[in-house]
């Protein structure tokens, strides 16, 4: 009997294995189109507070058909249109809409405006609230606004050692929306180890989509030995994807806004390349990728489903008002 020999790699088919779900979840699909539907309603210009989402594409965009992207409200003229993001703000930003004399348009997703009155609510109660989280995040400058004397940042494992609080039996902990599922648990735990009475939330913090997009990386980094996430540097939530994949143990793993950053040296040797995209990210971005594999003799595409995701939010109820005329109005007061 002959002795069998392993097909070289360079000899073996080359394939993409495509990550389902990705790409847009229900809160960023909400968000982007309120931003369309605020244009075509009210005409441009209508102003963002910061980026909508965290996508260079989505925002290029938006800002081609008039949307005006700011840091503040106070930088946008009496009389105007403001939206704020999908990453939600503090209650302080809508005073300084008021005070400005903007219209505004909240298109916080769902599921922080969710974080916000668990935060509002334990706060009522007097608890100290552990936000865990990264520093600077737009989402927990928001969620922290709601209750600054009663929430402490934890950002990570290692920043449970300088926490202290008023009473360990009234603490609780709640999480930003777009982190690492397994390293918010290991933050929970090393929490629990300081405080045992430690509170958790209704239900979890940690988005649906953010969730089944690591779950889905997880299941890419079993069988391939690249992975691409399509997703800008400033969005978490991809950021976390990479992260995954790399702790999954992927041999190579990158961040990509577009095609053509990827670097043609990383495909050296790879037959089996893992895509996938953040909850920010349009599939056009995708399909350019899977178009530039392609040229590369990576045309067999492998669905790799892990989730099916039906969810849908409805649009901010303040594009059913005339915000024009009540900007107008604001002025003459």
């Amino acid at each position: 009997m002959g002795r069998m020999t392993a097909t070289p790699a360079t000899n073996r088919p080359k394939r993409v294995l495509l990550a389902a779900p990705r790409g847009y979840c229900a809160g960023v699909d909400r968000a982007v189109i309120a931003v369309e539907k605020a244009l075509e309603q009210y005409g441009a210009p209508v102003y963002v507070r910061h980026e909508i989402v965290h996508n260079k594409y989505v925002v290029q965009t938006l800002e081609r058909k008039g949307a005006i992207f700011v840091d503040q409200a106070t930088e946008v003229p009496p009389g105007n249109i403001v939206m704020f993001s999908a990453h939600g703000v503090a209650p302080t930003v809508h005073e300084e809409a008021r005070q400005g004399r903007l219209a505004t348009i909240d298109a916080t997703c769902p599921l922080v405006t969710k974080v916000h009155k668990e935060a509002v609510r334990y706060a009522k109660e007097d608890f100290d609230i552990l936000l865990i989280g990264h520093e600077g995040h737009e989402e927990v400058i928001g969620t922290s606004g709601e209750a600054p004397d009663h929430i402490q940042l934890v950002d990570g494992p290692e920043d449970v050692a300088k926490v202290e609080v008023r009473d360990p039996s009234r603490v609780v902990w709640l999480s930003q929306t777009t982190l690492s599922v397994d390293e918010t648990m290991e933050t929970v735990d090393a929490l629990k180890d300081k405080f045992p009475q430690l509170v958790s939330p209704p239900s979890d913090d940690i988005c649906y989509a953010t969730q089944n997009r690591q779950t889905a990386i997880k299941e890419l980094a079993g069988q391939a030995e690249l992975v691409i996430v399509v997703g800008s540097k400033n969005s978490s939530n991809s950021i976390r994807m990479v992260e995954v994949a790399k702790q999954a143990g992927v041999p190579a793993a990158y961040l990509v806004d577009f095609a053509s950053e990827i670097d043609e040296a990383w495909l050296e040797g790879v037959t089996s390349v893992g895509l996938s995209s953040g909850a920010s990210v349009p599939d056009v971005l995708v399909q350019e990728v899977l178009e530039w594999l392609s040229q590369r003799g990576y045309a067999d595409v492998e669905l790799v489903k892990t989730a099916d995701e039906h969810l849908t939010f409805s649009l901010p109820k303040e594009l059913r008002r005339d915000l024009r005329a009540e900007a107008a109005a604001l002025v003459e007061e």
